[in-house]
């Protein structure tokens, strides 16, 4: 099934990324108190950071928009290993996370380590999923 009109959306949303960066950019450049937007409060120390999420989101979309298909597939077992790899990675964030108690604020808001704790089972779950996973996808 074609889904041309995704890569067509993708496009466009590549032209926004772009606009938003451009933005920033221009954005860095000014000085400027702090001030909310959407009621979020918007600081000269966030530009950076959506600049950099700004240019992966543009890298990701240019090569979903033009170069879909034009890339070797992987095999489902080394991606179902490469996820493992990933969820375990993020578990062990979580658990440094809570055995040091650590804050973390994220636009103003504390997050509670009782998510932390949610995420250490979660994510716990999915690497043992993606690793059982491509353990029988070997044999």
């Amino acid at each position: 099934m074609k889904r041309q009109w995704l890569h067509e959306i993708a496009k466009v949303c590549v032209g926004l990324v772009v606009a938003d960066f451009l933005m920033l950019w221009w954005l860095a450049g000014q000085t400027f108190s702090p001030a909310p937007f959407l009621g979020i409060p918007l600081t000269p120390d966030m530009i950076g950071p959506a600049m950099f999420i700004d240019f992966f989101l543009f890298l990701m979309l240019v090569h979903y928009s033009w170069n879909v298909g034009k890339i070797p597939r992987v095999k489902e077992r080394i991606y179902l290993l490469i996820a493992g790899v990933i969820f375990t990675v993020v578990c062990l964030a979580h658990l440094v996370r809570i055995v040091t108690g650590s804050s973390l604020i994220i636009f103003g808001w504390t997050v509670p380590v009782l998510l932390s704790w949610i995420g250490v089972f979660v994510t716990l779950y999915l690497a043992y999923a993606s690793f059982t996973l491509a353990g029988r996808r070997g044999k």
